[in-house]
This record gives C-alpha cells, sequence and structure tokens, in this order.
C-alpha cells in the first residue's frame, strides 16, 4: 500500500505544482506569457526533483502510466501493480487540479476551453515522451544517483524546446482538461495527446524487447 499511496501522492502534487505555478506566474505577470511559462516550468523542474528524492524509495517514483508501462516492461513491476500505479496516478493527478482550485479559491469544477491540437502538437508529444524515457532508461543504467536531477531539469528544458510544452503523460494530460487555468488543455485536444504518449511507450518498449532479446541470444563472453 505504501507503493500506491506514494503514487497518488506525488502525482497529485505534481499536478499541485504544475497548476499552481501555471496560475500564480500568468496572475504576476500580467498576462505576459513568457514570464508565466519560465515560473511555471522552474517551479515544476524544482518540485518534480524533490518528489522524485524523497518518494522515489518508495514507488518508484514513476508518478506517470507510460513510465510505469516502461518499468513493467523491464520486469520491476507486475501487471496487477502496473494497473494499480495507473489508477493511483490518474486519480491523483484530478486530485492535485482539484487541490490547486481549493488552494487559490476558483471553482474546484471546470473544464478547459484552450485548444492544443495539430500534428506539430502530436509529434511534439511522441518526441517529448520518447525523449523523457530514453532520460530515464539510460539514467537508470548510467547513474542511477542523478536520475531526480535528470528528469527535473529534462521537463524544465522541455517546456521551453517543444510546441507541446513536454506533457508526456497521460495522467497529466487527462487532468489538465479539468482546469480552466494556464496550463489546461481542452478535453477535445486530450485525445491527441494521450495517442501520441502512448505510441512513443510502445515504440520504446518495442525497442527494449528488441534489445532485451538480442542481448538473451548472444553468446557469453569469451566464447
Amino acid at each position: 500500500m505504501r507503493s500506491y499511496i506514494s503514487e497518488f501522492v506525488g502525482t497529485a502534487l505534481l499536478l499541485a505544482i504544475v497548476a499552481g505555478s501555471g496560475f500564480m506566474g500568468e496572475s504576476l505577470g500580467a498576462g505576459n506569457a513568457a514570464v508565466a511559462l519560465l515560473g511555471n516550468s522552474i517551479a515544476t523542474g524544482a518540485g518534480l526533483y524533490a518528489l522524485i528524492v524523497l518518494l522515489g524509495p518508495i514507488s518508484g517514483a514513476h508518478f506517470n502510466p507510460v513510465v510505469t508501462l516502461m518499468f513493467w516492461k523491464l520486469g520491476h513491476l507486475d501487471l496487477k501493480k502496473m494497473l494499480g500505479y495507473w489508477a493511483c496516478q490518474f486519480t491523483g493527478a484530478i486530485a492535485g487540479i482539484w487541490l490547486t482550485h481549493l488552494m487559490f479559491s476558483l471553482p474546484i469544477i471546470q473544464e478547459s476551453t484552450k485548444a492544443r491540437t495539430g500534428l506539430g502538437i502530436w509529434v511534439s508529444e511522441l518526441v517529448s515522451t520518447l525523449v523523457l524515457l530514453s532520460v530515464i532508461y539510460i539514467g537508470d543504467k548510467q547513474a542511477k544517483d542523478k536520475v531526480p536531477m535528470l528528469v527535473a531539469l529534462t521537463v524544465t528544458a522541455g517546456y521551453w524546446f517543444t510546441s507541446s510544452t513536454f506533457f508526456s503523460n497521460p495522467a497529466v494530460a487527462v487532468a489538465r482538461s479539468l482546469t480552466n487555468t494556464f496550463v489546461g488543455i481542452a478535453p477535445s485536444s486530450v485525445f491527441g495527446f494521450v495517442v501520441a504518449e502512448f505510441i512513443a511507450a510502445l515504440l520504446f518498449v518495442g525497442f527494449l524487447a528488441l534489445v532485451m532479446s538480442k542481448a538473451e541470444k548472444a553468446p557469453p563472453r569469451g566464447l
């Protein structure tokens, strides 16, 4: 149960950080979108680093269904636990959005009107998700102690170099459709994001399957 609670709380806090800093940045930036995005990206990266460091030893600090899918493929958790993590991540993300609305005295139940759609956006989400999974996978293999920093910096940079602002997380996409603030995404746009993210995840998992298969067939060294 500790791992499920960790995923729920961690994802909820992540969305509270994303939505709260977006609302605060837009309010203090007086309509300057660049200032709002700067505050949003810095707060998200900093918060994500803290969450991964603190909750990583408990659940792995996935906070993301596609990350959980990758670790399932790597054999770090079974199918039942993967589905349990998904449930915690989606419900936690929505809870985080509602918590933000409560903190800022906004209507708790909302629906975004901000359309984010088009080929460029979908390709951006595909690339974003591939980049995130690659950073986590390589970091876990080569620099395990630096994974929190690597992920936090990647997400912070991703806000600025991708047209979709680096969602790369189906739970985040769904939850952000429930806030009509700076970070919102119209419900009609969510499907394209989620499809792009899961296609990227399946491509990455397929790549891992190919690599693992070749590794199993390779002759032992020295023969």
